[in-house]
């Protein structure tokens, strides 16, 4: 599935972008565009796919079939000029744990050909940016998970690059840790204008982005903002904890015509005006009801509308 086409000027562009691993197709022909300055969230599973789709568009992976440019470079016969353009923070770690926070960032903007007497500058402003400068001297080793992709993320930015990956930037740190995170990403979006394409699995975080693509099966399912793809599911979901959850469901079944399901205690079904609708449930069942919720659609249920399946249950076939 195509976005909804930012032109030629598209700072992500990929077309019938496909990743096979042996028998296993990871990436399935995606089509996907993202516009210079946009905060794009791929969302979906571990095993959906997103991380072999970053791969393939920041050169580390070579595509199986389909093209891909980024910011208007050839993702395979343009290599050193993509990479110039993009900065990468991987999912797994990548830092030197015996350098100093310092050191760390100076090697990687020598190895990345930034020129001498920018260096330390470039550094200290990076540091700076992401509220390391004190803690410069210490070993990164010593960093706790939160401040590690704090200087992943400034090492990233050291070449000034016009496009950041992230690959699940906040997987495994504390709520503090990663709204840190969160508020220097809007920074760098908003303020700086820098385009971000990130993977994640976290709901939540999801709806940061401005768009987002669910993801799964290494395919793209559908894509718009997040309230755009709320609304499209256009029904609330309706949650009743039950002494008698299965007598219960028979009684919405065959009383209220409904399809719901049981889950422990819990039955849920899904109805549009949820709280206008639960008044018919009290007065037409007879089951002992615990207690009603209502919720109104989120990126769970979108997920689960196009996929068949909740995003924390095991993903379809992809990496």
């Amino acid at each position: 599935m195509a976005t909804d086409g930012s032109g030629p000027e598209a700072m992500v562009r990929a077309r019938g972008l496909a990743k096979s691993f042996g028998e296993v197709e990871a990436v399935k022909g995606v089509d996907l565009e993202v516009a210079p300055g946009e905060l794009f969230g791929l969302l979906g599973p571990n095993g959906a796919g997103k991380s072999t789709l970053i791969g393939m568009l920041s050169t580390l992976i070579t595509p199986t079939s389909g093209t891909g440019s980024i910011a208007g470079f050839d993702i395979v016969r343009e290599r050193p000029d993509v990479r110039r353009s993009i900065g990468l923070v991987f999912q797994e770690q990548t830092l030197d744990r015996y350098l100093t926070g310092w050191y760390n960032l100076k090697f990687h903007a020598e190895i990345y050909g930034v020129p001498s007497e920018e260096v330390d500058g470039r550094v200290t402003r990076a540091l700076r940016d992401v509220g390391l400068w004190e803690d410069r001297e210490r070993l990164a080793g010593t960093y706790s998970g939160g401040m590690r992709r704090r200087l992943e993320i400034a090492r990233g930015l050291l070449h000034r690059p016009r496009l950041l990956f992230l690959d699940e930037p906040t997987a495994g740190l504390d709520p503090r840790s990663r709204e840190a995170i969160w508020d220097r990403v809007r920074e760098l979006n908003e303020c700086e204008g820098i385009t971000v394409l990130m993977t994640t699995h976290y709901l939540e975080e999801a709806e940061n982005c401005g768009r987002i693509a669910v993801i799964d099966g290494g395919e793209i399912v559908t894509v718009g903002s997040p309230a755009e793809l709320k609304a499209q599911i256009g029904r609330d979901r309706v949650e009743i904890v039950a002494r008698d959850p299965e007598a219960l469901r028979e009684e919405l079944s065959t009383r209220l015509g409904l399809a719901p399901v049981v889950e422990g205690d819990t039955v849920w079904f899904t109805v549009a005006g949820g709280r206008r609708f639960v008044p018919r449930v009290f007065s037409e069942v007879d089951a002992e009801i615990t207690s009603v919720q209502v919720r109104s659609p989120s990126l769970d249920d979108v997920f689960l509308a196009h996929t068949g399946r909740g995003i924390d249950s095991p993903a379809q076939e992809g990496r």
